[in-house]
């Protein structure tokens, strides 16, 4: 019986420091600021992982982390395996927060909610899905620790990643739109974690 009360908590610990748990916070924006997106400042195309990188615009973000997936078995995981759905100005705020249920799947971001607390418009236009192409391990590492609640910044370049066999994968450009093609393809060189 100890041995599995043992297994069950040591199980529980890793769940909550694997990002099971969400991180909570008070009401408030924590990530006010906009985007950030110029041209590139280097726009060679480089290989990686067999597939063909091509820099569309610079990128940098600091948002509050509405919601993580994990993929490993679609062609999308092999460059981007963790999405992150992240919100700025309003929709960094628990205020707002609270009043919207948020799911991710099928590598999409999706919100609902019996009662807008802000303009439908403001919560598109400030919040996005975005599939992360870790640079390297250590940034791979980094995301992994990413959990819900977590305030991140992340810079890199947007991209469009292009298969031997003509198959890609774009990102959007813009903050406004919605639907197909809407998400971002961050290629990440720096992620930092707020601090609790």
């Amino acid at each position: 019986m100890k041995l599995w009360l043992t297994l069950l908590v040591a199980l529980g610990l890793g769940w909550w420091l694997h990002g099971g748990s969400e991180r909570q916070h008070a009401p408030g924006e924590l990530a006010p600021g906009e985007p950030v997106q110029s041209a590139p400042e280097d726009d060679s195309p480089r290989v990686f992982k067999g597939f063909t990188i091509t820099p569309l615009a610079d990128f940098a973000i600091t948002a509050r982390v509405l919601g993580r997936k994990d993929y490993g078995h679609d062609r999308e995981s092999q460059l981007a395996p963790t999405d992150l759905a992240l919100g700025w100005g309003a929709m960094s705020d628990t205020g707002v927060l609270q009043h919207l249920d948020i799911g991710q799947g099928g590598r999409w971001y999706r919100w609902s909610t019996h009662e807008l607390p802000i303009p439908a418009r403001e919560i598109a236009t400030h919040s996005a899905n975005m599939h992360l192409v870790p640079a390297n391990e250590d940034i791979a590492e980094v995301i992994g620790n990413v959990r819900t609640g977590d305030v991140v910044t992340l810079r890199g370049q947007l991209i469009e990643a292009v298969a031997p066999d003509k198959w890609r994968w774009k990102s959007s450009l813009s903050r406004t739109d919605a639907g197909g093609g809407s998400c971002e393809l961050v290629w990440v060189e720096e992620i930092t974690l707020a601090p609790d």
